[in-house]
């Protein structure tokens, strides 16, 4: 018995152990270490060499620190800039493992409700570990750690473009087509060429069909065309296929920041001044109403957003839009969308089933009582209910596609909304902006504040004032010396004309108070003009103080 216990001990180590010991071997070298684990290691995204002699380097900017970068280069040949997409490097080998593995992941994934990022994390890396082990492949450390970051930006983040998605100085992203750089809106450089581009039609129209799946639509060949909101609130318009855009499938993305801009933002970038800042205040507090007017990408949804910070934090608000661009700090706020509708249109109604247009919402709002109501923009039939709306004093705040003044009144009186000249009086204020060249860069300017006086009744022309007008021989705004909205707003406080101006001077102040402490949060600035609605005086004093200081 005991020789055969020895014999079985010999045969163990000279035949066993060592099967076991290299078949241990060669699952340790297919995952060194368990997948989990990987990203404790110190891995680092090398910054590429720039070899062009014509290229030069401007700036490099962290995102996803250690693993995304954006280069900025300059192109002294061609006089232009480049944004540059940094992200871990994969070679062939990896590309195409990482490919497979992630069509497992979407064979095997899910649906499942997470409270956080790292359990979505933690969910992705168990199932790229299970699918590991299945496969007969060596993967080291560093090529984990890629394929986590990959992982995360593809079914997390927002795939390709997560670099511009990420940096707070893209405010537009732009893809034309297959084979066509993505072009940037950068905030410093304007409109430049990316390094990035979809080299297939498969690869475009599969991205196109999934960004527009992460806002909650749907886009297909029947209906080839969507505007919607993605889940950080910026806004999205795509097509698919060749059959509205002959390049391919497109999209761009208008992004917003979380943090929107405020008041302080537009008196820093000179887009109005402290003084101007001070009247549109006084006009949103005491209910007058106005559209903010100007072309594409003149910031007028941005200045709207930040006016809107002035409404007493207990008035009750209605905003309609269509996609979600509004971010008000208010609890008393109703955000309405419209929604698509499905099937066929119906002659009568001129609508899918189930769909609800702006008209709808503006109709609803007018059922809840709101002293504020919002409208996105308007272009069609819901400009003569926000009209209607004015005349019965309602305060309505609105963008409109406009260059200036007199288109704008020419479009309000013709196809499609017709209104009529009389309900045109019923609006208190056009705030006109645009993009205007200062020196050599493009930047955004109030080019004036018009108040709507009256119908003259001989011409039937409108009556108008321009309040304040910006001069473009020195960047400069210059106040006309007489304010019909200040009249107004003196008549119902019953205000002299030297308290109107003395309580010009007081916002004033708390303007240049918020700039000196350097508050930059929209929910503080809504605070600190909540405190001065409830104790003017006491704000007025510590204002006083600290400008002192």
């Amino acid at each position: 018995m005991v020789e055969t216990d020895k014999l079985k001990g010999e045969w163990y180590l000279k035949i066993i152990k060592p099967l076991v010991k290299k078949d241990l071997e060669e699952k340790s070298l297919k995952v060194m270490v368990p997948v989990k684990q990987v990203e404790e290691i110190n891995y680092r995204t090398p910054i590429p060499e720039v070899k062009d002699p014509d290229l030069r380097t401007v700036e490099i900017q962290k995102l996803e620190e250690p693993y995304s970068y954006v280069r900025i280069l300059y192109n002294t040949r061609y006089n232009e800039y480049i944004y540059e997409f940094i992200e871990p490097p994969l070679d062939v080998r990896e590309k195409k493992l990482f490919k497979s593995i992630k069509n497992k992941i979407v064979e095997l994934i899910d649906y499942k409700e997470f409270e956080n990022k790292d359990e979505k994390n933690s969910y992705l890396f168990d199932l790229m570990a299970s699918v590991i082990e299945d496969m007969d492949e060596t993967l080291g450390e560093e090529t984990i750690t890629k394929f986590k970051y990959y992982l995360r930006r593809d079914f997390i983040g927002y795939g390709p473009i997560q670099i511009p998605m990420l940096d707070p100085e893209v405010e537009d992203i732009s893809c034309d087509g297959v084979n066509i750089p993505i072009y940037i809106y950068h905030r410093k450089y304007e409109s430049i060429r990316s390094t990035f581009k979809f080299e297939s039609e498969e690869d475009l129209d599969n991205f196109v069909i999934w960004i527009v799946q992460k806002s909650g639509r749907h886009i297909s060949i029947a209906n080839p065309m969507v505007d919607a909101s993605l889940p950080d609130g910026s806004r999205l318009q795509a097509t698919l296929g060749k059959y509205v855009t002959k390049r391919g499938s497109s999209f761009t993305i208008r992004r917003f920041k979380p943090n929107p801009f405020t008041p302080l933002d537009l008196v820093k970038f000179k887009t109005l001044s402290r003084e101007m800042m001070a009247y549109i205040w006084l006009s949103v507090e005491n209910g007058i109403s106005m559209i903010i007017a100007g072309g594409t990408a003149s910031g007028k949804t941005t200045t709207l957003n930040a006016t809107l910070l002035f409404i007493p934090p207990s008035a009750k608000i209605v905003s309609i839009e269509d996609t979600r661009e509004l971010n008000l700090p208010h609890e008393n706020w109703i955000p309405a969308l419209v929604r698509e509708g499905y099937g066929e249109f119906n002659p009568v109604t001129g609508k899918r089933a189930g769909e609800i247009d702006m008209f709808d919402l503006l109709t609803s709002a007018l059922r809840q009582r709101p002293h504020y109501i919002i409208v996105g923009e308007v272009r069609g039939k819901e400009a003569y209910t926000v009209f209607q709306a004015m005349a019965t004093g309602k305060t309505c705040y609105t963008t409109f596609h406009a260059d200036d003044v007199k288109s704008l009144v020419h479009r309000l009186e013709n196809e499609p909304i017709n209104l009529p000249r009389a309900l045109l009086t019923s609006l208190d204020l056009i705030l006109l902006q645009g993009q205007v060249k200062v020196g050599t860069k493009m930047t955004r300017r109030v080019k004036s504040l018009t108040e709507i006086v009256a119908i003259d009744p001989e011409s039937g022309e409108l009556v108008t004032n321009n309040a304040y007008v910006w001069n473009p021989a020195d960047d400069t705004f210059n106040y006309s010396g007489h304010s019909y909205v200040y009249e107004k707003i003196s008549t119902i406080k019953n205000w002299s004309p030297r308290r109107m101006e003395i309580e010009v001077k007081r916002r004033e102040l708390v303007l240049e108070y918020m700039e000196k402490e350097n508050v930059s949060n929209y929910r503080d600035v809504a605070r600190i003009v909540s405190e001065y609605y409830k104790d003017p005086e006491g704000v007025i004093e510590r204002v006083q103080e600290k400008l002192k200081e």
